[in-house]
């Protein structure tokens, strides 16, 4: 029986649309519970969704590149969605054309620090230099930052778990951290969550508001840009690249 059903197990988890549905099912399950909870940051559903796969991955002994070729498709949608954030985005042009100056200054310090924090910090831990290269791109949004880090020489598998962790930290303290500094501008709070948690902050300041997920995308395609830019300056510097 055991046998049986392995093997069936075996044929099923080559086929994407096992895995595509199984992923939808689970955020769709992680949405509901999050609403449910009272929009808890613990309950993030990006968070909830990634404990649930990754156990299920691990239980079943399911390798991760056997999951990622399954779910390659959700990888394709990115960029669409990335570009359509756009939208709102021009709804707020007016009051941007205000803010030009504090969002620039915050672009290039929110940049530099994202990046030479990870360095820091992964060089301080003994990190390889393979990690570094890996880390370094990691708070640009999923598509920018795979592709910076294959163009570096740094490891894109390692850097999507990285953006991802980065992605879910930051859209669970964003919120209670500028809470505590006593700032409710959306503006900062939008422009905060997509500069320092790229799609998945921006996601959640989408369900906030208007002018929060419009400056929030607006903050994650800058940064993209700048990581971009930014990372190789950064790594030449170190002599790492």
């Amino acid at each position: 029986m055991k046998q049986a059903f392995a093997e069936v197990w075996s044929q099923l988890q080559a086929e994407p649309v096992v895995w595509i549905t199984f992923t939808l099912l689970v955020y769709i399950a992680a949405l509901t519970l999050y609403k449910r909870a009272g929009s808890h940051p613990a309950l993030l559903p990006v968070l909830t969704s990634v404990v649930v796969i990754v156990g299920v991955l691990l239980l079943t002994g399911t390798p991760y590149a056997a999951y990622e070729q399954g779910t390659r498709f959700f990888m394709f949608l990115i960029g669409p969605a990335t570009v359509a954030l756009a939208v709102p985005l021009y709804t707020q042009l007016p009051r941007l054309r205000h803010l030009w100056k504090p969002i620039g200054v915050a672009l290039v310090v929110g940049c530099f620090t994202a990046i030479l924090s990870a360095l820091g910090i992964a060089w301080l831990f003994g990190a390889s230099t393979d990690t570094l290269l890996s880390l370094a791109p990691k708070s640009a949004t999923m598509p920018i930052a795979v592709e910076v880090a294959a163009l570096t020489g740094g490891v894109p598998s390692l850097t999507t778990v990285a953006v991802g962790i980065t992605g879910i930290a930051g859209a669970v303290l964003t919120g209670p951290v500028l809470k505590l500094l006593n700032i409710s501008d959306p503006v900062i709070h939008g422009f905060t969550k997509g500069l320092s948690a790229h799609a998945i902050g921006t996601a959640k300041a989408i369900q906030v508001g208007e002018t929060n997920g419009a400056f929030s995308a607006l903050g994650l395609c800058l940064n993209g840009i700048a990581t971009a830019l930014a990372v190789p300056l950064v790594l030449a510097l170190f002599g790492l690249f």
